[in-house]
């Protein structure tokens, strides 16, 4: 389990919430999605509309299990009437989400700042 808690960094602004995945996201097991999962989610549980911005900034590559672990977290926070978006992808990452056309489902801005504006607004 902590590898799965040195893997995101949460940080609080008000009523969002900000998951700071580390590299190490870039070899998450598939079999640590769940847990990854639940580090995320479970402070949210309680929030009436939980808003989740993803910062990329030190992830260069993801694949499929990260890909997973967004989209888990997405559907809970629909259910939930909440929101998740992106910011700081590189442009590998960007041209990831193209091609799966996972920038179609969250919105992705270019800093946090940007991010922070548009889900809190």
């Amino acid at each position: 389990m902590s590898e799965v808690l040195d893997s995101f960094e949460l940080e609080w602004h008000g009523n969002v919430v900000v998951v700071v995945p580390a590299k190490s996201v870039e070899s998450l097991n598939w079999d640590l999605v769940e847990q990854a999962a639940d580090v995320i989610m479970d402070p949210l549980a309680t929030q009436e509309l939980p808003l989740v911005i993803v910062d990329l900034k030190d992830v260069g590559y993801f694949g499929s299990v990260f890909l997973a672990l967004l989209l888990r977290c997405h559907k809970f926070l629909k259910r939930r009437g909440g929101e998740l978006v992106l910011c700081s992808a590189n442009d590998m990452a960007r041209e990831l989400l193209k091609i799966t056309a996972l920038d179609t489902i969250w919105a992705i801005y270019d800093t946090r700042n940007e991010a922070m504006q548009a889900i809190d607004g």
